[in-house]
Formats: C-alpha cells, structure tokens, sequence
C-alpha cells in the first residue's frame, strides 16, 4: 500500500486552487478540504444574522455565536466532490455569490473564527490522504505536510476567470467590480495580524497566470507522485 501524504495548496482568490485540489484528491482518492468554503459559510451566517454588511461589522455579536455555527461537507455523488453544509442546509450556491465574497476576508481576520476552523481542519486532516486548499494551510493547520504549493497569477487573470465563472453560473455580474474584489481580498488577506497569506517554508512557488488546467494539473500530480513514491 503505498503510503498517504498531506497536500496543502495556499494562494491569492481565484488562482484555481480549488479546481486543481479537487482533482488531485479525486486521482489520488483522498478526501478534500474547501477551507475558502468554511470561511464563506461563517461570513454567510454572520449575514443571515445581521452581524455583517457592507458599512458596519459587529465582530463581538459573531464571536458570541460561533458556537451556533455547525458546518459539515456532505459528499454529492452527482457532482463528485464534497458541498457545504451550514447547520444543516446546503450553502455550496449562496457562498459562492459576490456578496459574500466582498465580506469574507474581513471575516477570516478574526482570530476566534480561525481558531475554531483550524481546529476543525487539523481533525478532518489527522489520518493523512487530505488535499486542502486556502491561504493559511502550509503555513498555520499543515505546517508538516508533504507538499505544500503557493498559487499566483495577475489580478487580471484572475478576475477574468471569476468573471467566466460567475457568468457562466448565471450571476449577473460586472468584470470591474470583480477585479476591485480581487486586488482589496489580496490585500486584507496578505496584511492580517492573524495567518496572514504568506508563502509557507518548502512550499513550491506555482503561477498559473499563462497556463492550461490539463498541464497544470499534470505538473502537480507528478509532484506528489515523486513524494508518495520515494
């Protein structure tokens, strides 16, 4: 039996990561960790609740009910891959809207709600066989994994892609607002106090900004070949 590894893939928004971590773990039959969606799903309730919106931020309320929140990733066998579950009901379509996408890095700056999650990913990735994706995973929940990746390309590559994504879903959506989101979410991202999006020790600079998925996701897999096998 050859022997299981963790993958951690850390990276600015909309580098694909997700789209490549979700592959491997389906070559490789490991199981996969949105973390992104954990963070999406947190800001989504806080939104629900009326702790977030785009002027005001009642950070004191969220972390008085963190405890309410029960977040779960149930497998879709249609769909292949795992979806987000917030107390129960299925959120895999809301968290992916622009508007939590503009509120969820403020959120994922709160030590108590990265705590809470990190705790929660450090369980899900205790037995090995994880791909996990998101910006604090080499660096804070997997800082021993076997092979550890940091995703780049141009803010503008990057927008155009959420935008095909966005409008291919049927949102009703505009490229320049979507590129604002992408050049302030690198920002807050990278400059937190808390786990801030950093480049982790070993792990494997990966720009993605002029490549195809097939060759992207060819490159990756043989690198965690090479690991597993030797």
């Amino acid at each position: 039996m050859k022997k299981k590894i963790t993958i951690a893939i850390d990276g600015f928004s909309s580098t694909g990561k997700s789209t490549i971590a979700k592959q491997l773990a389906k070559q490789l039959g490991y199981i996969y960790v949105d973390s992104g969606a954990m963070y999406r799903a947190v800001t989504l309730y806080a939104m629900q609740h009326g702790f977030i919106n785009e002027d005001n931020f009642d950070i004191v309320k969220l972390i008085a009910d963190l405890d309410h929140i029960d977040l779960k990733f149930i497998f879709n066998n249609k769909k292949g891959f795992a979806e987000m579950y917030l107390n129960g009901v299925n959120v895999e379509k809301e968290i992916r809207n622009m508007d939590v996408s503009r509120l969820v890095s403020k959120v994922a700056t709160i030590s108590e709600v990265r705590k809470k999650l990190v705790y929660q990913q450090q369980e899900m990735g205790k037995n090995k066989g994880v791909v996990m994706d998101g910006r604090d995973i080499g660096t804070v929940v997997f800082k021993e994994a076997e092979l550890k990746l940091f995703m780049t390309a141009s803010p503008e590559k990057r927008a155009s892609r959420r935008y095909k994504e966005l409008l291919e879903r049927g949102d009703d959506v505009n490229y320049k607002e979507i590129l604002e989101n992408v050049i302030y979410r690198d920002h807050i991202d990278s400059t937190r106090e808390d786990s801030p999006l950093i480049k982790a020790i070993g792990a494997i600079d990966f720009d993605n900004s002029n490549m195809g998925l097939k060759k992207q996701f060819e490159r990756i897999y043989n690198l965690a070949l090479e690991i597993i096998e030797n």
